[in-house]
Protein backbone atom coordinates (compact mmCIF):
# COMPACT_ATOMS: atom_id res chain seq x y z
CA UNK A 1 0.00 0.00 0.00
CA UNK A 2 1.06 3.73 -0.68
CA UNK A 3 1.85 5.39 2.27
CA UNK A 4 0.73 8.65 2.77
CA UNK A 5 2.92 11.37 2.20
CA UNK A 6 2.43 15.63 1.92
CA UNK A 7 2.57 15.19 -1.87
CA UNK A 8 -0.16 12.99 -2.02
CA UNK A 9 -2.42 14.87 1.02
CA UNK A 10 -1.59 17.72 -1.16
CA UNK A 11 -3.49 16.42 -4.50
CA UNK A 12 -6.11 14.21 -2.55
CA UNK A 13 -8.19 17.44 -1.94
CA UNK A 14 -8.16 18.89 -5.19
CA UNK A 15 -9.91 15.76 -7.83
CA UNK A 16 -13.27 17.94 -7.61
CA UNK A 17 -12.04 21.45 -8.32
CA UNK A 18 -9.43 19.64 -10.83
CA UNK A 19 -12.12 18.31 -12.80
CA UNK A 20 -14.92 21.56 -12.45
CA UNK A 21 -11.69 24.01 -13.53
CA UNK A 22 -11.65 21.62 -17.20
CA UNK A 23 -15.47 22.88 -17.56
CA UNK A 24 -15.31 26.16 -16.99
CA UNK A 25 -14.81 27.78 -21.01
CA UNK A 26 -10.77 28.73 -20.87
CA UNK A 27 -10.19 25.55 -19.15
CA UNK A 28 -12.69 24.00 -21.87
CA UNK A 29 -9.83 25.20 -24.58
CA UNK A 30 -6.72 24.36 -22.09
CA UNK A 31 -7.73 21.10 -22.16
CA UNK A 32 -8.63 21.07 -26.04
CA UNK A 33 -5.14 22.39 -26.97
CA UNK A 34 -3.31 20.09 -24.57
CA UNK A 35 -5.07 17.00 -25.70
CA UNK A 36 -4.81 17.53 -29.24
CA UNK A 37 -0.80 18.05 -28.37
CA UNK A 38 -0.50 15.03 -25.97
CA UNK A 39 -2.52 12.52 -29.01
CA UNK A 40 -0.37 14.16 -32.13
CA UNK A 41 3.17 13.07 -29.98
CA UNK A 42 1.96 10.30 -27.98
CA UNK A 43 -0.19 8.46 -30.85
CA UNK A 44 -1.67 5.80 -29.17
CA UNK A 45 -3.16 2.62 -31.04
CA UNK A 46 -5.30 -0.12 -30.54
CA UNK A 47 -4.17 -3.10 -28.12
CA UNK A 48 -0.77 -1.30 -27.44
CA UNK A 49 -0.13 -1.29 -23.63
CA UNK A 50 0.64 2.53 -22.11
CA UNK A 51 1.42 3.70 -18.25
CA UNK A 52 -0.30 7.45 -17.42
CA UNK A 53 2.26 7.77 -14.96
CA UNK A 54 0.85 10.80 -12.85
CA UNK A 55 -2.99 10.32 -14.66
CA UNK A 56 -4.71 12.52 -11.43
CA UNK A 57 -8.58 12.45 -12.55
CA UNK A 58 -7.97 11.16 -15.88
CA UNK A 59 -8.41 14.01 -17.79
CA UNK A 60 -6.09 12.87 -20.71
CA UNK A 61 -6.42 9.18 -20.17
CA UNK A 62 -9.82 8.80 -21.35
CA UNK A 63 -8.06 9.84 -24.89
CA UNK A 64 -5.73 7.15 -25.05
CA UNK A 65 -8.69 4.62 -24.00
CA UNK A 66 -10.41 5.87 -26.70
CA UNK A 67 -8.16 4.92 -29.06
CA UNK A 68 -8.15 1.64 -27.77
CA UNK A 69 -5.47 1.84 -25.90
CA UNK A 70 -4.73 -0.25 -22.76
CA UNK A 71 -4.00 2.05 -19.95
CA UNK A 72 -2.69 1.43 -16.26
CA UNK A 73 -3.27 4.59 -14.45
CA UNK A 74 -1.07 5.25 -11.91
CA UNK A 75 -1.01 7.81 -9.24
CA UNK A 76 -0.12 9.71 -5.53
CA UNK A 77 -3.33 10.08 -4.77
CA UNK A 78 -5.62 7.95 -3.95
CA UNK A 79 -8.62 10.39 -4.49
CA UNK A 80 -7.46 11.16 -7.77
CA UNK A 81 -7.12 7.71 -9.00
CA UNK A 82 -10.92 6.82 -7.80
CA UNK A 83 -12.11 9.46 -10.05
CA UNK A 84 -9.97 8.21 -12.67
CA UNK A 85 -11.17 4.77 -12.63
CA UNK A 86 -15.05 6.20 -12.45
CA UNK A 87 -14.29 7.87 -15.52
CA UNK A 88 -12.85 4.93 -17.18
CA UNK A 89 -15.62 2.48 -16.76
CA UNK A 90 -16.12 0.17 -19.53
CA UNK A 91 -12.51 0.77 -21.01
CA UNK A 92 -9.58 -1.55 -20.32
CA UNK A 93 -7.95 0.37 -17.46
CA UNK A 94 -6.35 -0.59 -14.30
CA UNK A 95 -5.20 2.14 -11.51
CA UNK A 96 -1.84 1.82 -9.51
CA UNK A 97 -0.85 3.86 -6.33
CA UNK A 98 2.41 4.77 -6.79
CA UNK A 99 5.26 7.04 -7.24
CA UNK A 100 6.80 8.21 -10.05
CA UNK A 101 10.34 7.90 -8.95
CA UNK A 102 9.83 3.96 -7.87
CA UNK A 103 7.49 2.49 -10.65
CA UNK A 104 6.52 -0.87 -9.51
CA UNK A 105 6.65 -2.28 -13.10
CA UNK A 106 9.70 -4.87 -14.31
CA UNK A 107 11.76 -3.13 -17.38
CA UNK A 108 10.87 -3.00 -21.23
CA UNK A 109 6.57 -3.33 -20.27
CA UNK A 110 5.44 -0.95 -21.89
CA UNK A 111 4.82 0.28 -25.46
CA UNK A 112 4.37 3.58 -24.60
CA UNK A 113 4.42 5.86 -21.59
CA UNK A 114 2.96 9.06 -20.88
CA UNK A 115 3.21 11.84 -17.79
CA UNK A 116 1.22 15.13 -17.76
CA UNK A 117 2.04 17.67 -15.36
CA UNK A 118 3.68 15.80 -12.64
CA UNK A 119 6.87 16.33 -13.45
CA UNK A 120 6.63 19.96 -11.77
CA UNK A 121 6.15 18.44 -8.41
CA UNK A 122 9.70 16.32 -8.44
CA UNK A 123 12.68 17.91 -7.86
CA UNK A 124 15.27 14.81 -9.41
CA UNK A 125 13.24 15.11 -12.87
CA UNK A 126 16.37 13.39 -14.54
CA UNK A 127 15.08 10.04 -12.12
CA UNK A 128 11.22 10.74 -13.15
CA UNK A 129 12.27 10.85 -16.99
CA UNK A 130 14.67 7.63 -16.13
CA UNK A 131 12.01 5.47 -14.68
CA UNK A 132 9.86 5.98 -17.64
CA UNK A 133 12.37 4.95 -19.94
CA UNK A 134 13.01 1.66 -17.61
CA UNK A 135 9.51 0.74 -18.15
CA UNK A 136 9.22 1.57 -21.81
CA UNK A 137 10.22 -1.49 -24.29
CA UNK A 138 13.20 -0.77 -26.95
CA UNK A 139 11.86 1.25 -29.52
CA UNK A 140 8.64 2.56 -27.25
CA UNK A 141 7.49 6.63 -26.98
CA UNK A 142 7.99 8.32 -23.76
CA UNK A 143 5.89 11.55 -23.42
CA UNK A 144 6.32 14.24 -20.63
CA UNK A 145 4.29 17.41 -20.37
CA UNK A 146 4.59 19.62 -17.71
CA UNK A 147 4.23 23.53 -17.02
CA UNK A 148 7.02 25.52 -19.19
CA UNK A 149 9.33 28.03 -16.71
CA UNK A 150 8.97 30.75 -20.28
CA UNK A 151 5.54 31.19 -19.99
CA UNK A 152 3.24 33.74 -18.34
CA UNK A 153 1.44 31.12 -16.34
CA UNK A 154 4.55 29.65 -14.71
CA UNK A 155 5.42 33.31 -13.72
CA UNK A 156 1.77 33.26 -11.80
CA UNK A 157 2.55 30.50 -9.73
CA UNK A 158 6.13 31.70 -8.80
CA UNK A 159 3.63 34.70 -7.17
CA UNK A 160 1.12 32.50 -5.90
CA UNK A 161 3.91 30.51 -3.95
CA UNK A 162 5.40 33.73 -2.73
CA UNK A 163 1.45 34.43 -1.46
CA UNK A 164 1.73 31.04 0.24
CA UNK A 165 -0.30 29.11 -1.86
CA UNK A 166 0.76 25.64 -0.61
CA UNK A 167 0.55 23.14 -3.72
CA UNK A 168 2.98 26.14 -6.27
CA UNK A 169 5.22 26.11 -3.69
CA UNK A 170 6.25 22.69 -3.93
CA UNK A 171 6.48 23.08 -7.92
CA UNK A 172 10.12 22.92 -10.11
CA UNK A 173 9.19 24.27 -13.27
CA UNK A 174 11.68 23.78 -16.60
CA UNK A 175 12.37 25.29 -20.16
CA UNK A 176 12.63 23.23 -23.44
CA UNK A 177 16.09 23.22 -22.84
CA UNK A 178 15.79 21.86 -19.45
CA UNK A 179 12.88 19.72 -20.22
CA UNK A 180 14.49 17.95 -23.05
CA UNK A 181 18.14 17.76 -21.00
CA UNK A 182 16.81 15.33 -18.22
CA UNK A 183 16.73 12.00 -21.02
CA UNK A 184 19.44 10.12 -22.12
CA UNK A 185 18.49 10.53 -25.83
CA UNK A 186 17.67 13.24 -27.97
CA UNK A 187 14.02 14.13 -28.44
CA UNK A 188 11.60 17.19 -29.04
CA UNK A 189 9.74 19.36 -27.26
CA UNK A 190 7.02 21.45 -28.34
CA UNK A 191 4.36 23.49 -26.45
CA UNK A 192 0.61 24.81 -26.70
CA UNK A 193 -1.76 27.35 -24.59
CA UNK A 194 0.07 30.29 -25.40
CA UNK A 195 -2.85 32.21 -24.17
CA UNK A 196 -3.05 33.47 -20.57
CA UNK A 197 -5.62 32.02 -17.79
CA UNK A 198 -7.54 35.46 -17.95
CA UNK A 199 -8.06 35.89 -21.57
CA UNK A 200 -11.83 35.72 -23.11
CA UNK A 201 -12.10 32.59 -24.99
CA UNK A 202 -12.71 33.91 -28.08
CA UNK A 203 -9.62 35.94 -28.21
CA UNK A 204 -7.66 32.92 -26.52
CA UNK A 205 -8.06 30.83 -29.38
CA UNK A 206 -7.27 33.41 -31.83
CA UNK A 207 -3.68 34.40 -29.88
CA UNK A 208 -3.50 29.95 -29.89
CA UNK A 209 -3.42 29.95 -33.60
CA UNK A 210 -1.14 32.74 -33.83
CA UNK A 211 1.55 31.27 -31.22
CA UNK A 212 1.50 27.85 -33.28
CA UNK A 213 1.81 30.22 -36.82
CA UNK A 214 5.05 31.14 -35.36
CA UNK A 215 6.24 28.14 -33.55
CA UNK A 216 6.80 29.94 -30.14
CA UNK A 217 8.44 28.18 -27.18
CA UNK A 218 6.78 30.04 -24.50
CA UNK A 219 3.77 28.01 -24.28
CA UNK A 220 2.50 27.35 -20.74
CA UNK A 221 2.06 23.35 -21.41
CA UNK A 222 5.51 22.08 -22.79
CA UNK A 223 5.57 18.42 -24.27
CA UNK A 224 8.60 15.95 -25.12
CA UNK A 225 8.63 13.32 -26.63
CA UNK A 226 11.11 10.94 -27.10
CA UNK A 227 12.18 6.96 -28.53
CA UNK A 228 13.69 4.47 -26.20
CA UNK A 229 16.85 3.17 -28.23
Amino acid sequence: MLRKNAKSQIFDEWPEKYDQWFTTPIGSLVKKVEGELLLDLLNPARTERILDAGCGTGVFTHDMLFCGAKVIGLDVSLPMLMRARQKARGFDFQGAAADILNLPFPENCFDKVISVTALEFIADGEKAVRELFRVTRKSGVIVVATLNSLSPWATRRKEAAQRGHTLFQKVVFRSPDELASLAPVPGITRTGVFFRKEEDANSAASIEQEGRRKGLNTGAFLVARWVKP
